[in-house]
C-alpha cells in the first residue's frame, strides 16, 4: 500500500501526518513535534507524548519516522507535501520542490523569517529520507492570489508594486480547509459573505466572497494585522523609523518584532491565551483586552471590505478552544447581526450564534489540504 507524508513545520513545530491516496485521503496517524530545542516533545495522536530535545528539524523527523515505523511498516510513501508560507509572485498552485524551486523559495526568507527556513529545512530532511518519493509544496499565499489591486497594493510608488512589494496574506491553507468545510455543510453559507478568524500563535483574518477571498488582515509579511503570540500585528512604519534612529539594526529590530512583541511584549508573562485567561496579573488582562480590540476592529473592517456579513468563523487554536475570547469578541455585535449563544459558547459547538449572522467554530486541517494536493499530483 502507498501512503503519503504531510509536513507542516514551524519555526517551534512540526505537524504531521501519513494519509492514504485517494481522492480525499483517509488519515492512518498524526501528531506533531512541539518546543524544537532543548525540551522538544513527540506526539503521536493516541499516545502519550514524549520528550526528544535537543532537536533541531532533522532529528525531529527522525524522531517522527521513528514514531510512525509501525503505520509505515509494509507501506510506501509516494509523496511527501509541505507547508510553505510563502510563494511571492511566481507560486500559487502546489508545486513539484525541485532543486530550482527550492533555490527560489529560498530567496523569499527574507519576508517570512520566521517559517520560511523552517519549511525549507523539513523539505531538506524529507528529501533525504525519501529520495525517490515526490516532494510537493503547498503556499499558504496562494488562497489570496486574484485580490483587487486596492486589496494588493500599498500606498508607495508603484515601482515597488511591480517589484514584489505588495499583500500578499497568509495561512491559506487553513482557509482553504474551511471553505471546503462550508461547501460541504453549509453550501448557503459558502456562497457569501464570511469572515474567517485564523485564531493560533499566529493570527489573521479573511474577508471570503462566494469561496474566494477579497482581503487579508495579513499582507507583505506574516506580521500585519492582528496580534499574535510573539509579533506584533499592525504598527505605524514610523516607530520602525525611529527605533532605526536609536541606533538599532535590522536583526534587533526583526528580533523585537517576530519574538517579543504581541501578546508577550504586552504582558510581558506568556505569549500563551491559556495562560493569560488563568493569569490574575493587570499586565495579562491588559494584553488580552488588546488583543479583544483588533480582532472587533477587524470584524468591522473585513465586513465593510465585503460590503456585508452572513457569517463569522472561528478557527485556529484560540479560534476553536478559547470560549471567553469568542464571547467578547461577538458580545455587543449585534450592529452587524451577531449574537452569541453563551451555552454553546462555552461547549465549544459548532454552532454558537443565535442572530441572522451565522457564527461557526470549525477545526482547521491544514495537512488535508497539503495531502490532497499530493494525492492528485500522484494520480
Amino acid at each position: 500500500m502507498s501512503v503519503i507524508l504531510t509536513l507542516n513545520a514551524g519555526s517551534s513545530s512540526i505537524k504531521f501526518g501519513v494519509h492514504e491516496t485517494g481522492v480525499e485521503p483517509p488519515l492512518l496517524a498524526s501528531g506533531q513535534v512541539e518546543n524544537l530545542g532543548p525540551l522538544a516533545r513527540l506526539k503521536v495522536k493516541g499516545t502519550p507524548a514524549r520528550e526528544i530535545g535537543p532537536a533541531d528539524h532533522a532529528v525531529a523527523l527522525r524522531a517522527i519516522l521513528h514514531a510512525l515505523a509501525p503505520v509505515l511498516e509494509g507501506r510506501k510513501v509516494l509523496g511527501v507535501g509541505h507547508r510553505i508560507v510563502h510563494g511571492g509572485k511566481s507560486f500559487g498552485d502546489p508545486v513539484r520542490l525541485t532543486p530550482e524551486v527550492i533555490d527560489q523559495l529560498r530567496t523569499l526568507e527574507p519576508l517570512a523569517p520566521l517559517h520560511q527556513p523552517h519549511n525549507l529545512a523539513a523539505v531538506d530532511a524529507a528529501r533525504l529520507a525519501f529520495p525517490e518519493a515526490l516532494q510537493m509544496g503547498c503556499f499558504d499565499t496562494a488562497f489570496h492570489r486574484g485580490h483587487p489591486f486596492v486589496n494588493d497594493a500599498f500606498a508607495l510608488p508603484l515601482r515597488f508594486y511591480e517589484q514584489g512589494v505588495r499583500r500578499y496574506g497568509f495561512h491559506g491553507l487553513s482557509y482553504d480547509y474551511i471553505t471546503s468545510c462550508l461547501r460541504r455543510d453549509w453550501p448557503a453559507l459558502a456562497k457569501g459573505r464570511v469572515v474567517v478568524a485564523h485564531l493560533g500563535n499566529g493570527a489573521s483574518m479573511c474577508a471570503i466572497k462566494d469561496g474566494h477571498s477579497v482581503g487579508s488582515t495579513m499582507g507583505f509579511s506574516a506580521l500585519d494585522g492582528l496580534p499574535m503570540g510573539t509579533r506584533c500585528g499592525q504598527l505605524d512604519p514610523g516607530v520602525l523609523l525611529y527605533l532605526m534612529a536609536q541606533g538599532m539594526g535590522a536583526a534587533e529590530i526583526e528580533r523585537i518584532l517576530y519574538h517579543e512583541s504581541g501578546l508577550k511584549g504586552l504582558s510581558e508573562i506568556s505569549h500563551d491565551m491559556r495562560t493569560l485567561l488563568a493569569s490574575d496579573d493587570p499586565r495579562a488582562a491588559q494584553a488580552v483586552e488588546y488583543y479583544v480590540f483588533r480582532l472587533r476592529r477587524e470584524v468591522g473592517a473585513m465586513a465593510a471590505v465585503l460590503g456585508g456579513l452572513d457569517g463569522v468563523v472561528f478557527t485556529g487554536g484560540i479560534g476553536e478552544h478559547a470560549a471567553p475570547i469568542r464571547a467578547r469578541v461577538i458580545e455587543g455585535m449585534e450592529f452587524l447581526g451577531l449574537e452569541l449563544d453563551a451555552g454553546a459558547n462555552a461547549k465549544d459547538a459548532t454552532r454558537i450564534g443565535t442572530g441572522p449572522v451565522e457564527v461557526l467554530v470549525i477545526p482547521t486541517d491544514e495537512e488535508r489540504v497539503i495531502a490532497r494536493a499530493v494525492s492528485k499530483a500522484l494520480s
